[in-house]
């Protein structure tokens, strides 16, 4: 799409011009898709904003860093806010302090989830042990089953002793998914205290539960 017709996309009332305009800036460059989503910025259809997150973690820039900076720590939708959250862990360690941040302002699930999600697959254990032990303490069950799942990513680092304790506490939780993820977890651990646990939680009464303990002997 010619430059000409993406502007007079991004002006048009039609919502799916505006989100056709903003997949159409992908084939131009940072400086010039940049400044263009963040014309739409403040679009009042939460789906246009959650393009605009996305197009910005594709076109990396100090100017597109802080754009989705503000998405992730004011949009009211927390589907945008969510998308800026995985936008920005896209810049790596300059974003590691915000993510830690938000995760500890913004309890939505979504957006959590949406940090945890890379924070896994970053080498920043210590930020992930962070967000982990907040998720643990929060009130959302999913996220906190996410958490304990993602401590076992802590395994090998110099975090493993203390997500090690942490995972352990939950070998006799009370609900059996949380038992699970325990399971799942605890076979990252080359370790007596995670074998001995495994061997505990292949006893369980939970037919799930055990299915996950005894995968770590395949």
């Amino acid at each position: 799409m010619e430059m000409n017709q993406i502007e007079l996309y991004l002006n048009s009332s039609n919502s799916q011009e505006r989100l056709k305009a903003l997949t159409e800036l992908r084939n131009y460059e940072s400086e010039i898709a940049v400044p263009m989503l963040q014309t739409r910025q403040r679009d009042p259809e939460f789906l246009v904003r959650s393009f605009v997150a996305m197009g910005l973690g594709n076109k990396r820039n100090p100017e597109s860093f802080k754009t989705l900076l503000e998405m992730m720590k004011n949009d009211q939708d927390y589907n945008v806010r969510a998308e800026a959250a995985n936008s920005i862990a896209k810049f790596g360690a300059e974003a590691i302090p915000h993510l830690v941040e938000t995760f500890r302002q913004d309890d939505n699930w979504l957006v959590r989830r949406s940090i945890l999600a890379p924070l896994t697959e970053m080498p920043f254990p210590e930020a992930l042990y962070k967000v982990c032990i907040c998720a643990i303490a929060g009130a959302d069950v999913t996220v906190k089953e996410t958490a304990i799942n993602a401590l076992g990513a802590l395994a090998g680092t110099e975090k493993a002793p203390e997500a090690l304790q942490q995972i352990l506490a939950f070998v006799s939780a009370e609900f059996w998914n949380i038992r699970l993820r325990a399971a799942q977890a605890l076979r990252r651990f080359n370790h007596p205290e995670a074998k001995a646990a495994l061997s505990y939680l292949s006893k369980d009464e939970d037919h799930r539960v055990v299915a996950a303990a005894l995968e770590s002997s395949l």
